[in-house]
């Protein structure tokens, strides 16, 4: 399934319609460049959750914890900094991978192999200066 955003703003729209269709799945592994909306477009997932904390890039702790009241705990990873998956074995990322909560996973191409197979892949690529095309693969 793909989603188009023309602008930043059209993915809280977009938010809204991938969580009706994918709220049941529990990890999320996101892929894109540099700059693409990844971020972004979890912040606007975890407002539409019901997270009234400003959600940010973990990108120096590796994993931030927010509380939903509809989900629960929702676990946003960055793992750009991850140089291999014995690495983010170190940082305990199976432990959250498999501890039945929410789990958005930044730059999760570089632990692909550890991921489940139901986790559900989103990929984003820019379409011009402010555009983005979201790919929803499960």
């Amino acid at each position: 399934m793909k989603f188009k955003a023309n602008t930043l703003e059209d993915l809280e729209e977009i938010a809204e319609a991938f969580l009706e269709l994918f709220a049941h799945h529990q990890i999320f592994a996101f892929k894109g460049e540099m700059g693409v909306g990844k971020t972004t477009f979890i912040s606007y997932l975890a407002k539409k959750m019901g997270i009234e904390e400003q959600v940010s890039s973990p990108t120096f702790g590796y994993v931030n914890e927010y509380e939903s009241p509809r989900f629960g705990i929702v676990y946003h990873f960055d793992l750009y900094r991850i140089n291999d998956e014995e690495e983010a074995l170190d940082i305990g990322i199976e432990d959250y991978i498999y501890d039945n909560h929410i789990v958005f996973i930044e730059w999760a191409e570089n632990i692909a192999n550890l991921l489940p197979e139901n986790c559900v892949w989103v990929n984003m690529t820019k379409v011009n200066n402010e555009g983005r095309t979201i790919e929803v693969i499960i």
